[in-house]
């Protein structure tokens, strides 16, 4: 269990003191009422995005079910307040850092999913398309392997260059680096190499992105609020996959003429536009947080001089 998920009650892990404790230990206790509300919340929104029909023949459905989805989700958030064993203790975005750490994960995490889900569909298309490469299921899955690697590699260097740059500064810099791949992807992708390049560019910034972001969340967080603020944190991750997925699909259904099977290759450049924008404003974003503690490190030697 991560530090301080039992130091507080309702400190994200869902479990509070119950009436009976069996050798000290609390009894736990799930908050239904709020995991009912977050569920409904999702699954509303990702309806809405993922499905193409809606936005195509039943545009008032597909803007009344985004509306569905935001009121629960700020019902939820409102919920989860009043409760004493919430299932997230949402009053830790109060911070700015967090808040602002939160709101980079999910642009972040949209877009790097946007890219991995339209990159592997890309490398299957048959080249009887006009591109793509139409390699098998299995061949698409070894073009992961970059991913993987880079990915791998990056989350052990974080730790180093954290320490040299700080961890806003590296999540900026991962931001650039899939904004770099999406700008790849959508002028040179002409190549299964060239493919493989973006997929590992992309690979190099989800591993550093997902390796400094923890340590930019714990630097601001209570002991005792830990477990509840990286509990957050993973569930806007999630939710930023899910919606770059859904988003990447429904881009590319918008690409696709009535009666063909496959999007045209400008749905594929739309994609990374998109991409392109998501990881700009991530980067601005978690920029923000660089200034932030520059200016803060600038306060505390001035401090220090009186």
């Amino acid at each position: 269990m991560p530090p301080g998920s039992a130091a507080r009650p309702g400190s994200g892990s869902g479990t509070s003191s119950g009436s009976a404790e069996a050798g000290g230990v609390p009894r736990a206790s799930l908050d239904v009422p709020g995991a009912i509300l977050l569920a409904a919340g999702l699954v509303t929104l990702l309806i809405a995005i993922g499905d193409p029909g809606l936005w195509q023949r039943h545009l008032a459905l597909a803007g009344g079910l985004l509306a569905a989805a935001a009121i629960l989700l700020t019902a939820w958030a409102a919920y989860e307040r009043t409760v004493t064993t919430p299932l997230a203790d949402v009053s830790l975005l109060r911070h700015p850092a967090v808040a602002r750490a939160n709101v980079a994960m999910l642009a972040g995490g949209a877009g790097m999913y946007l890219l991995l889900t339209t990159l592997t569909r890309y490398v299957q298309t048959p080249q009887s398309a006009g591109y793509g490469f139409g390699v098998s299921t299995f061949v698409a899955g070894l073009a992961l392997v970059p991913f993987s690697a880079l990915g791998f590699a990056a989350g052990r260097l974080t730790p180093r260059l954290s320490a040299r740059i700080g961890p806003d500064a590296v999540l900026t810099v991962s931001a650039v680096v899939v904004l770099a791949a999406f700008a790849m992807f959508a002028l040179a992708r002409a190549s299964f190499a060239e493919a493989l390049v973006a997929m590992a560019l992309v690979g190099c910034g989800v591993g550093g992105f997902s390796a400094a972001m923890p340590a930019v969340i714990l630097a601001v967080t209570p002991a005792r609020e830990t477990a509840s603020a990286m509990g957050i944190n993973q569930v806007v991750r999630s939710v930023g996959f899910s919606v770059g997925s859904a988003a990447g699909g429904l881009i590319l259904a918008a690409g696709t003429s009535p009666g063909q099977t496959f999007p045209a290759s400008g749905g594929y450049t739309a994609a990374a536009g998109a991409g392109v924008v998501i990881m700009a404003v991530t980067a601005v974003i978690t920029g923000a947080g660089v200034r932030a503690g520059r200016r803060g490190c600038r306060l505390a030697r001035a401090g220090l001089d009186r």
